[in-house]
């Protein structure tokens, strides 16, 4: 497909972290790979469709208003809710075979599609020049010849930019992931290269301007007002800041001396630390929350930090010694980007806040 290359690179790496971070979830090794991109129209997607498949709408917000869909098949959907909920590979097939998707599996999925999604609003953010906050909607289930397909469903009618990628889990046969966004929204986050306009030479009258006396100001003048202006902006630039949240002062210590690679403002405070506060004049780029175990108390502190957040949250790392499945699921719920079983070498740490703000050293 000619044109989008910027949308390509940008949803190849999306890809490729969401792959990375949904594994971790899953305890396999996943990659996501993009292979190939076409434009197409809902009609030509759904007619060539055999297999149910599952359909997950992306709502994009702020600069880039719209929505894109996330298109998997029904059978990988089934594989990767089980491999999740540790449902025995001899019932997987079993499942796959008849297609039984159950509340529980639909709940997993769910959640899966939350970790894709976050890895998707790390990427594009960082990505695109202006602000994006990009919103998991509740998967939908589509069958060919029962599923009723009209102007709204399963997503509205229109010409569609359609990516294609491969799934591929050790031991799985997986099939593909189509991303589908109408032309107009990806042509907003790509926008087509315009032709250079010819500049004239500026007109002797333009190298003035009048003040409101009709008095002529030279455009020295202006132009020295405009750079005063720029940098009082620049004063109240917000400062980029990384909050560790601990209640054992002695390891707070350690962790906030093992992040100062990054060259932000290091913060810290206990789990009770007034969020609020801490946020206070800062661009927070990651927050840490630790604790011996994942309770609600660390659960409570993501609460508040999406609530404080709501347009744009920073990513959230939770660390504890124990964790359940369930804790697990909760706390990617509630805001978690990344996962740490305590204790971890500072080298995964880094490696973990460097992907999570797509960090460069």
């Amino acid at each position: 497909m000619d044109g989008y290359k910027k949308l390509q690179e940008i949803l190849s790496s999306a890809l490729q972290q969401a792959g990375e971070e949904s594994g971790m979830l899953l305890g396999q090794e996943l990659s996501i790979s993009l292979l190939d991109s076409i434009k197409t129209t809902k009609t030509t997607f759904f007619g060539d469709l055999d297999d149910s498949c599952f359909v997950i709408g992306v709502d994009s917000r702020e600069a880039y208003p719209g929505q894109f869909y996330l298109i998997f098949s029904l059978r990988d959907a089934i594989v990767l809710s089980s491999t999740l909920l540790g449902i025995p590979p001899a019932r997987v097939k079993e499942k796959q075979r008849l297609s039984i998707l159950e509340n529980d599996d639909i709940d997993a999925f769910s959640e899966i599609g939350n970790m894709i999604n976050g890895s998707f609003n790390t990427v594009f953010q960082g990505s695109l020049p202006n602000k994006v906050h990009l919103k998991v909607l509740v998967p939908k289930k589509f069958i060919p010849d029962i599923d009723q397909i009209n102007e709204e469903e399963p997503l509205p009618d229109g010409e569609y930019l359609m990516f294609r990628s491969k799934l591929e889990m050790a031991g799985q046969e997986l099939n593909h992931l189509d991303i589908l966004i109408p032309v107009n929204l990806g042509s907003a986050f790509d926008p087509p290269a315009e032709k250079a306009e010819i500049e004239e030479p500026p007109d002797e009258a333009t190298e003035t301007e009048a003040d409101e006396s009709g008095e002529v100001i030279p455009a020295e003048e202006t132009e020295n007002a405009s750079a005063s202006a720029s940098a009082v902006a620049s004063d109240v630039r917000l400062v980029d800041s990384l909050i560790i949240l601990e209640d054992d002062e002695a390891e707070r210590k350690r962790l906030i001396a093992a992040v100062g690679f990054t060259g932000y403002e290091i913060l810290g405070g206990d789990l009770n630390a007034d969020i609020k506060e801490l946020f206070t004049g800062r661009d927070v780029r990651l927050v840490l929350i630790c604790s011996k175990d994942a309770d609600e108390r660390e659960l409570a502190v993501c609460i508040k930090i999406n609530a404080i957040r709501q347009d744009a949250p920073p990513p959230i790392i939770m660390s504890a010694q124990r964790w359940t499945k369930t804790a697990v699921l909760k706390a990617l719920k509630f805001g978690a980007r990344d996962i740490i079983i305590a204790p971890c070498s500072d080298t995964e740490l880094a490696a973990k806040i460097k992907r999570s703000c797509r960090f460069v050293a």
